[in-house]
């Protein structure tokens, strides 16, 4: 029991915490308005110009906190507040997807490693729940086995998408202030707060998969 607490109790409360710090800069930041009146849909599409990439669609999508640009359709997708509002939090994460689109389009070496896992992710992802009912419910041994697996194939994917994602904020950051969307001082300490709140959740989810995976590592030994 303790080592069940320590191996998947720990990562999934360091997980809550991040999600709570993302939650809570991006609540309080979403709500202070840029000087320079740029929404987030506006900014996107100015860095996107700015980088010569003119074959990416700007989209709004209905899913709060769910801002991603999708490589395989070329496709910048922002959340309703992020879209159409003029704040630091909207700019800050605006930017940092534009900094994927801009590593795409340098071809950047970990995005292009982490586009190579994606299937097999997905894969490891779907067959979880069926590893979880059967090798715990009903003790399948083989299926632990198939969990290592998994959760091997998740680790490595979480490793990969770190500097993936710290590098598209280190762009953000540049990137704001280069044009002037965000002054330096409060509004870029404004950006920092929710960028780096947004990375720790990377980090937790890196903590979670090798936790899991150690702690299967554990129960098959015994």
């Amino acid at each position: 029991m303790t080592l069940w607490l320590l191996l998947v109790g720990v990562p999934l409360v360091l997980g809550l915490i991040a999600q709570a710090r993302v939650s809570g800069a991006f609540n309080k930041y979403k709500n202070v308005r840029a000087s320079s009146g740029v929404t987030g849909a506006d900014a996107a599409r100015d860095i996107l110009r700015a980088a010569g990439i003119n074959d990416v669609e700007v989209r709004e999508i209905n899913d709060m906190l769910g801002d991603h640009y999708d490589p395989t359709h070329k496709r910048l997708c922002l959340s309703t507040d992020v879209y159409n509002t003029p704040s630091i939090a909207a700019l800050g994460i605006a930017a940092h997807e534009c900094g994927h689109a801009i590593q795409h389009q340098k071809a950047y070496g970990p995005l292009k490693w982490r586009m190579a896992v994606v299937p097999v992710t997905q894969i490891a992802s779907q067959m979880l729940p069926f590893v979880i009912i059967g090798g715990f419910l009903f003790q399948i041994s083989g299926l632990l086995t198939v969990g290592i697996i998994c959760y091997l194939v998740l680790a490595l994917f979480q490793l990969i998408t770190l500097p993936v994602e710290f590098d598209a904020s280190r762009r953000a950051k540049v990137i704001l202030q280069g044009m002037g969307m965000i002054q330096p001082g409060p509004e870029a300490s404004g950006v920092n707060s929710v960028l780096n709140a947004a990375a720790l959740t990377y980090v937790a989810a890196l903590v979670a998969a090798l936790g899991n995976l150690a702690y299967l590592f554990f129960l098959r030994r015994n």
